[in-house]
């Protein structure tokens, strides 16, 4: 670790909201889909007759954070609440901060699933239910630390080049912790 870099100054972070509590992607898939809210459409497009004829396409709603996820590709609606679903936990990973246990006490059940998820060398399929928990959890401590890896090494007992590599793994989160970085005036990750 740098023995210059530290966690950035509260009034000096990137500013976002960061709520209290477990992060929605740490609920079990059961409890947060209930807290979503499930609507159905007609969708036009390619997919043939039986598409245009049924509600296949799906739109979640998280209300507790206002974030929306939907997919209609699909023909299925079982098929497109599953990848709607799936989209929902990412898109819940990326745009919702909670407290990092780099500048607080977190909850029980979140240092639960952080013990479990340490020293893994953050090798976690992008189909895997941990997925979008592990994208939460670091995206929340690069936040804390101002997009410096380095910091999160003994938190995840893992080298910073095992969490750059994990982030490469999904676009969308490379570009928040290069944003948060260039706030700080720092380089962006390579």
């Amino acid at each position: 670790m740098d023995k210059n870099a530290q966690v950035p100054d509260r009034s000096d972070r990137f500013p976002l909201e960061v709520r209290l509590g477990l992060h929605p992607c740490c609920i079990s898939p059961e409890e947060l889909s209930s807290q979503c809210e499930l609507r159905t459409q007609r969708r036009s497009g390619p997919g043939g007759q039986h598409r245009n004829k049924t509600s296949s396409g799906v739109f979640l709603f998280h209300a507790a954070t206002g974030v929306t996820a939907e997919a209609t590709e699909r023909r299925s609606q079982a098929d497109n609440r599953r990848v709607a679903f799936g989209r929902m936990r990412l898109k819940l990973a990326l745009e919702v901060r909670t407290i990092s246990p780099l500048v607080a006490l977190i909850t029980s059940q979140e240092r639960l699933i952080r013990d479990r998820l340490r020293n893994r060398r953050m090798r976690v399929s992008q189909q895997h239910a941990d997925y979008p928990v592990l994208i939460s959890l670091l995206l929340n401590d690069l936040y804390v630390s101002g997009g410096q890896p380095s910091l999160l090494t003994e938190e995840w007992g893992v080298g910073s080049s095992a969490i750059v590599r994990f982030l490469k793994t999904f676009p969308p989160s490379w570009v928040f912790v290069n944003a948060i970085r260039h706030h700080h005036g720092r380089l962006p990750l390579k």
